[in-house]
């Protein structure tokens, strides 16, 4: 989401609290799970508030802010518990189970939902936890709210719930990986467009941006074997945890097992410090809502122009109907379409090469 745009579900879950019908602990402190930043959270004093954010643009808001980032095992439980369920409905009810275990006796949960991602449908799903809601509508959203807890009305299904986001098997155990994340049951196709596409002759250094749960950067490193190193950036910490898991050195194929890898957490259009031979990238084009923002991808190309070597090669995959074109002629000496299928095409870019050094004369 813009920073200047309107965020109506975060501004709804505060009105019981504005309105008075919900009042702020006077202990204890609330936790805040799925949050982000915005004025609902300033408009008057939040004693105790701690956050819980996974997606990096949104943490490093929270912090600039001023607000606390939760750091606590799971263990310590609020009076009050607030969140913003995400849409992927088996995320959103592992987020339910998980916000009621860190409720305190007594304690309340407070969600809130736009009425386009699932709010009924959430509101329903917190009653099975928690029975009998309160609930108020505005502004196209719904927040819903539980009567002070002492633990769940249904044990069994809280349990249960708590295991729907768990890290599995897909893809026959190719890879592991969980909802909530992109293309999380599945091989995106546009990213297997990109790998059947990549040229066995890229080396050197490498990142991926944008990598998911870790799929582009496997194929890479089966495909490439002159690939020394690789970076895998990536925004959500939920997909670079699986990434961890996907390219452990036994699910590596055996040329690509001493490649050194990092991750990291970092959100690319605020840039990169390293320098690479090598990026490969699907770019989001939504960020966290539905609205298209092709400002993202021709961000990460920019980005990419900067942090890549003198000669050194982007491959990326985008919807056709993207217009990254002006940022890739902006950044690249050469720009050329290698394929286009299924509404996506791939890009191939290289940087301009190093200006060729002169031998002196002699006198």
């Amino acid at each position: 989401m813009r920073a200047d745009a309107p965020d109506n579900a975060l501004e709804t879950l505060f009105l019981p609290f504005a309105e008075g019908r919900l009042s702020w602990p006077a202990q204890g402190g609330a936790l805040f799970l799925r949050a982000r930043d915005g004025w609902p959270l300033h408009a008057q004093p939040r004693p105790g508030l701690v956050c819980e954010q996974s997606f990096k643009p949104q943490a490093e808001a929270l912090q600039r802010s001023g607000l606390s980032l939760d750091e606590d095992d799971g263990s310590r439980r609020y009076p009050l518990v607030l969140m913003l369920p995400p849409r992927q409905r088996d995320e959103a009810r592992a987020l339910m189970a998980r916000a009621l275990a860190r409720t305190a006796p007594g304690g309340r949960v407070v969600a809130c939902m736009s009425n386009d991602e699932g709010a009924r449908s959430g509101e329903a799903d917190l009653g099975k936890l928690v029975g009998p809601v309160g609930q108020l509508s505005k502004n196209k959203c719904r927040v819903f709210w539980s009567a002070p807890l002492d633990g769940p009305a249904d044990a069994a299904l809280a349990a249960q719930w708590q295991g729907l986001d768990a890290i599995r098997p897909i893809l026959g155990g190719r890879f592991q990986s969980r909802p909530g994340v992109f293309a999380w049951d599945r091989i995106d196709p546009a990213s297997a467009l990109l790998a059947a596409q990549l040229p066995a002759d890229l080396a050197g250094r490498a990142a991926d941006f944008g990598a998911g749960y870790g799929y582009l950067a496997a194929e890479l490193l089966a495909r490439c074997p002159r690939i020394v190193a690789v970076d895998l950036y990536e925004a959500e910490a939920r997909a670079l945890e699986l990434a961890r898991v996907n390219l452990a050195a036994d699910r590596l194929p055996a040329t690509a097992r001493e490649v050194a890898l990092d991750y990291r957490w970092q959100d690319v259009t605020a840039g990169v410090d390293a320098r690479y031979d090598v990026i490969v990238s699907n770019p989001p084009f939504h960020a966290q809502g539905r609205a298209e923002r092709p400002d993202i991808g021709r961000r990460f190309i920019e980005v990419a122009a900067q942090a890549l070597n003198p000669g050194g090669r982007l491959w990326l995959v985008a919807n056709r109907h993207l217009p990254y074109e002006g940022a890739l002629e902006t950044g690249f000496a050469q720009v050329r379409t290698v394929a286009q299928q299924g509404g996506f095409k791939i890009v191939e870019a290289i940087k301009e090469a190093a200006p060729a050094r002169g031998r002196a004369g002699r006198a």
